[in-house]
């Protein structure tokens, strides 16, 4: 019972994680043309510091040994490289189509989990993993040559692979019983250091309305960073990753509501693909 109870926290959690995650991406859009790194300053600044207050509220005790220091660092590093990756697609590319670019996630968590936690994977789920990369192509639409968009979609699937690397990490963190604040607050600390120096060169003044829906845009991606620490701590990735794509549904309803974007039949096709594979590795990984 227990099982089961963790297993419905942890889709109850990533899809709130995915409605945060969707609010913060239609945030960094509407918030106009401002530089990357001051985008990604103020979503970092937001998390870390409630991630500090949640942390020294809960009274739990921090891990601090050296591997499980290192682990966060490397967690956090992967993490920044998909952060700043998803926010340079976000202003080059369709809601939509970035946000299922960056769910590319869950199939280089399953590569990353056989690489960090030695955990088997079949040829089966190496199939499926090429699968989904076939559907990026129509997403990516290589024949076009290489288009400012073109090169986006491929920050975009860089910013997959960083995500896929961080989650997997976060799981192994969990594992070793640290608090999932310190987690939070580790990677949006690294984040927001790697940012503060790009936004002292490069920043831009800004409206009050700018500055509020950025505030939102934190406010999402705070919620979306703890409830996915939280589910990948609650029931494995492979168990629960396929409701991920929630974020996905949520950025295309926030795109066309908010933006009128509509994405192609090309890449509405891409969508279905990868999305089919993520269901067949879930209906493999729950048989198994």
């Amino acid at each position: 019972m227990s099982n089961l109870s963790s297993y419905k926290k942890g889709i109850f959690l990533i899809i709130l994680s995915g409605f945060g995650f969707a609010v913060m991406n239609i945030c960094v859009t509407l918030a106009g043309d401002l530089p990357l790194f001051q985008k990604a300053l103020f979503r970092n600044g937001g998390a870390m510091l409630f991630a500090l207050f949640v942390f020294l509220k809960s009274g739990d005790k921090p891990l601090v040994d050296k591997k499980s220091l290192g682990l966060l660092l490397l967690r956090a590093s992967f993490g920044s490289v998909g952060l700043f990756a998803n926010f340079y697609a976000l202003d080059h590319m369709m809601v939509s189509d970035a946000s299922m670019l960056n769910k590319l996630a869950p199939f280089f968590t399953l590569i990353c989990s056989a690489i960090f936690l030695k955990e088997k994977t079949t040829f089966r789920q190496y199939l499926y993993v090429a699968g989904a990369f076939i559907g990026t192509l129509f997403i990516v639409k290589p024949a076009g040559g290489f288009t400012e968009e073109a090169f986006a979609s491929f920050i975009a699937v860089l910013g997959g692979i960083g995500a896929g690397c961080a989650y997997t990490l976060v799981r192994l963190l969990g594992k070793r019983g640290m608090p999932s604040s310190q987690i939070v607050f580790g990677f949006s600390l690294v984040s927001t250091l790697i940012a503060i120096p790009f936004v002292i060169m490069d920043h831009a003044p800004m409206t009050l309305q700018q500055v509020l829906i950025l505030l939102l845009a934190s406010l999402g991606a705070t919620t979306g960073q703890f409830c996915i620490t939280l589910a990948y701590k609650a029931a494995p990735s492979k168990e629960i990753s396929i409701f991920d794509y929630f974020s996905v549904m949520f950025s295309a309803i926030f795109g066309f509501a908010f933006l009128g974007q509509v994405p192609d039949v090309i890449s509405f096709i891409g969508y279905m693909i990868i999305f089919v594979m993520a269901y067949l590795m879930y209906l493999y990984n729950k048989s198994r």
